[in-house]
């Protein structure tokens, strides 16, 4: 039998899309977490991901795999951008999408367009630092702060809620609630930034929204590692995690790993150890192409099947869909098939795993059916 999971996935962590036509500077500069190409480099075509682009999403454009670029941007314009879109998320088999609000809800799809780009199923993550830059924006007292964020939360109908406390302050957390004298004196240190808005940069203000979405329930996404160059990827080490993951482990509230390379072992090691820990190596995975298979082999070494998720972590361009999509089902189908060679699992293993990993977690982290009847 083929080791290849072939059933719909969930995404448990991903965003929305474009809906305009992208000249090549607008494309390459949302192919990876870098602003573009580098003016000491060539292109971002010549990375590992823009191999699997003109690879694995030139075909789906009805061209030739490995197409030239500018082949390959010119037919994406000459289609444009609907259809693009369509294509590529009908092709990677995605069933339900958790989506993830918070970064630039202006400019990309919401998450009942995605979900209608394919007939799937949608599910909204709350980013907690946007939570509460609305309601400082609103004007809130710091005392009444508190109280308008819980209330939020509460009434956002969203499936999880995701901190990137990694972006703001590190994920050095703490390991218990911060109290509400010190949340109060925390807020007085924010103020709005010269262009408007808030930017919640606070160790004690991003440690209580942590362990406020952990107090409602919540399942908690955490950025973990790689990301854009705001991270100080020094303290974005899953292993700072580990006073805040002890506390928390009673509650019995999920928290979720996102992403974790460089850090996916490390990630692995909390997963196994802790019992609410999930992982995933969805951001590292279409980044890294055809050698993806790499950080997903090494993160299973450790992380029980149970508690390994897929994500796409797709922004802005579909291709990241199908990629995170095909490159995590054909890396899952290599690692399967070599276990199923050597005689360390057996079929019924291998079906098994692969449901797991591809849907079954999520779906039971989540509460996906108590969230919205069956998905």
């Amino acid at each position: 039998m083929s080791a290849t999971p072939t059933s719909p996935l969930v995404d448990h962590h991903c965003h929305g899309l474009v809906t305009t036509d992208l000249d090549r500077a607008g494309f390459e500069s949302l192919m990876n977490e870098s602003t573009g190409p580098s003016p000491l480099g060539t292109t971002l075509f010549d990375s590992m991901l823009g191999l699997a682009i003109r690879r694995w999403c030139a075909p789906v454009l009805d061209l030739e795999a490995h197409a030239p670029a500018e082949d390959y941007l010119a037919r994406r314009r000459e289609l444009g951008a609907a259809e693009v879109n369509r294509r590529f998320v009908v092709e990677a088999g995605i069933a339900v999408f958790l989506v993830d609000t918070g970064l630039t809800p202006d400019l990309l799809t919401s998450p009942e367009e995605l979900a209608s780009l394919c007939g799937a199923e949608s599910r909204e993550v709350v980013r907690l630092e946007a939570v509460a830059a609305d309601v400082l924006a609103d004007g809130t007292p710091p005392g009444e702060f508190a109280e308008r964020v819980r209330e939020r939360l509460r009434t956002s109908g969203a499936v999880a809620a995701k901190s990137i406390a990694a972006y703001r302050v590190g994920l050095r957390l703490p390991a218990r609630a911060p109290a509400a004298d010190e949340l109060v004196a925390a807020l007085y240190d924010l103020s709005p930034s010269p262009a408007g808005g808030f930017r919640v940069a606070h160790p004690v203000v991003n440690g209580w929204l942590a362990w406020t979405a952990v107090d409602l329930g919540m399942p908690l996404q955490l950025h973990v590692g790689y990301g854009d160059s705001d991270v100080d990827l020094a303290e974005c080490d899953p292993l700072c995690l580990t006073r805040f993951l002890r506390a928390t482990e009673e509650r019995g509230v999920p928290v979720m790993l996102l992403h974790n390379y460089p850090f996916h072992r490390n990630a692995a090691y909390l997963a196994q150890v802790f019992d609410h820990v999930f992982v995933d190596v969805g951001l590292a995975t279409h980044n890294s192409g055809a050698l993806s298979v790499a950080p997903l082999r090494e993160a299973l070494e450790l992380a029980p099947f149970g508690k390994f998720l897929f994500s796409s972590d797709a922004y802005g361009l579909a291709e990241l869909y199908l990629l995170g999509a095909l490159l995590f089902r054909r890396g899952l189908a290599e690692v399967l098939s070599g276990l199923l060679d050597g005689g360390d699992v057996t079929t019924a293993d291998v079906e098994r795993i692969a449901r797991l990993l591809g849907s079954e977690n999520a779906r039971r982290a989540y509460r996906l059916e108590d969230a919205r009847g069956p998905a």
